[in-house]
């Protein structure tokens, strides 16, 4: 009987250091990587990304920003595989219709602070929205320019078929803007609910110029003709984006909105023509 507790005393003493070295490792590995990672971890630990972003988000985006968004969607897709982002494009007041009524974006990209701001005082963002871009308008015309336009107050010529963005969207309360500050009054046969209806008026030739962004006018191409004003600084539009409050996908609006803060969404917008808030 002495013998088997002696043999029994001395099996718990030999466990004793094995327990305790491996609470050691445990304690270590938490340290300074005792049980070696991942490559993969230790990439995403070191650049601030989660790994394991799954899901679909959508992302609610101002009309100007459809080219540019696509591309940072793929961007995003790429970067996070198994994930996939939503787009839906718009008039910004529209949008903010839609997620007022209770459409379910997870994130809100507008033209303007003015939109975002009635998002804001309606608490329906999660958190302070982040300023990403700037726009100035440009005129476009037909590649031929029928109507001769030449300046921003050759639009107001009797016989211009102008089309601009209606005085509620970003683009239209630009448009006011510049109006005012140039003194000169127009007299549009159309106001559209965006951008894109403007510039669609224009290359289907139902136009003879639209006031439309800088960067409606690069993504058309040789389609369209731009004519910058001097008159356009007076009206240059911020575009803010947030995460839109009772997201059920917190997680991948925040890390969208971190792409297209961050360094590749920079680039993409640049690469359109936006500026830098």
């Amino acid at each position: 009987m002495n013998t088997l507790a002696t043999t029994r005393s001395r099996v718990h003493a030999g466990r004793r250091p094995a327990a305790a070295l491996l609470a050691g490792c445990a304690l270590v590995a938490g340290l300074a990587g005792c049980a070696a990672g991942t490559p993969a971890d230790a990439t995403a630990a070191a650049s601030g990304e989660a790994p394991d972003l799954a899901g679909t988000v959508t992302v609610f985006a101002a009309a100007s920003l459809k080219s540019s968004f696509t591309a940072i969607a793929s961007e995003f897709e790429a970067a996070h595989p198994g994930t996939t982002v939503a787009l839906s494009f718009a008039g910004s007041s529209d949008l903010v219709t839609q997620i007022t009524a209770g459409a379910p974006a997870d994130v809100f990209a507008s033209a303007d602070t003015t939109n975002m701001a009635k998002l804001k005082d309606a608490n329906l963002l999660a958190g302070e929205p982040a300023n990403f871009a700037t726009n100035v308008l440009q005129i476009a015309v037909p590649p031929s320019n029928p109507a001769n336009i030449g300046t921003f107050a050759d639009l107001a010529t009797p016989g211009v078929k102008l089309v601009v963005c209606a005085p509620q969207v970003p683009c239209g309360s630009a448009t006011e803007k510049v109006e005012a500050a140039a003194g000169t009054t127009l007299a549009p046969v159309s106001e559209e609910s965006s951008v894109t209806d403007v510039l669609g008026k224009v290359t289907s030739g139902e136009a003879d110029a639209g006031l439309v962004y800088v960067t409606d006018v690069r993504t058309a191409g040789d389609k369209v003709r731009g004519i910058a004003f001097p008159e356009s600084s007076n009206a240059v539009n911020t575009y803010p984006i947030g995460t839109v409050r009772g997201s059920r996908h917190a997680d991948l609006a925040t890390a969208f909105v971190s792409m297209v803060t961050g360094a590749k969404g920079k680039e993409v917008l640049a690469d359109a023509g936006f500026g830098t808030p």
